[in-house]
């Protein structure tokens, strides 16, 4: 084993382990939490790395750094979760290789997702991004639609060609009610997944937790975790 595969395959235990514990403490079997490796700023050789540990799950936030790395790595059963903020002129590359949009925040962008989507023959998987930060009818500092906006965008996507509504999806805000409550924030985003699931049963993905906080996303009952640094390590700084 490489000393890169070795070091992935002992941060991969750990990773574990910690989700293993955690579903234990929550009283959930194991299987109901996968992980996601958010593979931002790493090579393609370890993506190859990663699933030969028997990753299969993985995340970008960037199309400029994805789209090249699904590309080189077209030949392994992934399956790629496209994680950050996306503009429209991003659309159609990231649908040729994303098989969830976990940001899908706002209307002009279901449009676009389905377009594109429809031209590429594909069906994409959506997860509205929850901002639990934003106020009333406007977006989070870092994406995502204001609670009360879960429910108009939800209707976009099941009316739009080529999506499929699998769930919600939300990062810890750092400002507003929730700003360091983690556990609260988990919490209120699984009662709008509960709301969500009331009319569509099928949309039963909750995507929350990262490194820092994979243990509050799995008590909460999120149902994928997205883990980056606690695998991969911290990049070093350029310069």
């Amino acid at each position: 084993m490489t000393g890169r595969k070795a070091e992935l395959a002992e941060n991969l235990a750990r990773v574990e382990e910690r989700i293993a514990a955690a579903c234990v403490s929550a009283g959930r079997e194991r299987g109901e939490v996968t992980l996601i490796v958010v593979t931002k700023t790493y090579p393609a050789s370890d993506v190859r790395l990663l699933h030969e540990l028997g990753v299969r799950d993985v995340a970008e936030n960037k199309d400029q750094d994805a789209a090249p790395k699904a590309a080189a790595c077209a030949d392994l059963d992934l399956r790629w979760h496209f994680v950050g903020q996306l503009q429209t002129n991003k659309v159609r590359s990231v649908t040729s290789y994303a098989d969830v949009v976990q940001s899908v925040d706002r209307p002009k962008l279901v449009t676009a997702l389905s377009a594109a989507a429809e031209k590429a023959g594909r069906e994409l998987g959506c997860l509205l991004q929850v901002a639990l930060d934003a106020e009333s009818g406007a977006r989070g500092d870092r994406g995502g639609v204001a609670p009360d906006g879960i429910e108009e965008l939800a209707a976009a996507v099941d009316a739009a060609p080529g999506l499929r509504l699998d769930g919600l999806m939300t990062v810890a805000p750092l400002a507003g009610p929730y700003a360091g409550r983690r556990r609260a924030a988990f919490d209120h985003l699984m009662d709008l997944s509960t709301a969500l699931r009331a009319t569509r049963p099928a949309a039963n993905m909750v995507s929350a937790g990262m490194s820092a906080d994979l243990e509050e996303a799995v008590a909460a009952g999120a149902t994928h975790v997205r883990i980056g640094t606690a695998v991969l390590g911290v990049r070093p700084r350029l310069g």
